[in-house]
């Protein structure tokens, strides 16, 4: 009898566990070709951990609070519809500063036809008197002109300072000055011609009923019940103001 062990007096042999039997005290292994479980409380492969927020696909709005994820921008800020009055007004001001500009341009033209008609007199029979009035009806072809030129140029400035500066830029000096600009809401990017241009014809398109449909263009964003405020114009050209 061996009396060194004192964990075990008797001398007994300690039993082994059977073969291919986990032990006791001892990690199990899993069977072969079965996957091994994770354990509690951590994530399984392909999903979130807990408490993360998993990302959101491009044009969802973050819990209406006014913010917006758009491609190649990140999260960014809706435009609010005061902030695009306030633009819309300066870009009203720098367009009537340049249609005030045009049309004393056309005014001195005219002027200046005016003052070269004169009195043909009373003989009408005279080659003089043919003369005159000849060259006082192409002065008023003139003015007629001048007129109408000074209207196209109105127009076709203020297009190309809409459609233009929101084509490459994505925004005018109004919307410059308070921070805004149009993209595109599935890239990110300024409109490029064709937003631009869709954008601007509509409002316009609408003035001609006395200016009553380019108001309620201006309006629409306050019908948008998505949250974008987009008005119909920026649904047309797949484009949303966002705060920069």
């Amino acid at each position: 009898m061996s009396f060194g062990d004192p964990n075990n007096p008797y001398g007994q042999q300690p039993q082994q566990p059977p073969q291919g039997q986990p032990g006791y005290g001892y990690p199990q292994q899993a069977p072969q070709g079965v996957p091994p479980q994770a354990g509690y409380g951590y994530p399984q492969q392909g999903q979130q951990p807990y408490g993360a927020v998993p990302p959101q696909a491009p044009g969802t709005l973050q819990a209406n609070n006014g913010y917006i994820n758009v491609a190649g921008l990140g999260t960014v800020q809706v435009a609010t519809m005061g902030r695009r009055f306030g633009a819309r007004v300066i870009d009203a001001l720098a367009i009537s500063v340049l249609v005030w500009i045009l049309m004393a341009i056309g005014l001195a033209g005219s002027l200046g036809l005016a003052e070269s008609m004169e009195d043909c007199g009373t003989d009408y029979s005279s080659a003089a008197y043919q003369t005159c009035v000849n060259e006082q009806a192409e002065a008023a072809g003139g003015m007629i002109a001048a007129l109408f030129g000074t209207l196209a140029l109105i127009g076709i400035a203020t297009l190309l300072y809409e459609w233009l500066m929101i084509s490459f830029v994505g925004a005018t000096l109004g919307k410059m000055a308070l921070g805004l600009k149009v993209v595109k809401e599935n890239t990110g990017s300024v409109p490029g011609l064709g937003g631009g241009f869709i954008r601007w014809i509509i409002p316009m398109v609408g003035s001609f009923l006395c200016g009553i449909g380019q108001i309620l263009v201006y309006l629409s964003p306050f019908f948008d019940n998505s949250g974008k405020l987009q008005g119909w114009h920026d649904r047309a050209a797949g484009t949303i103001v966002v705060k920069k």
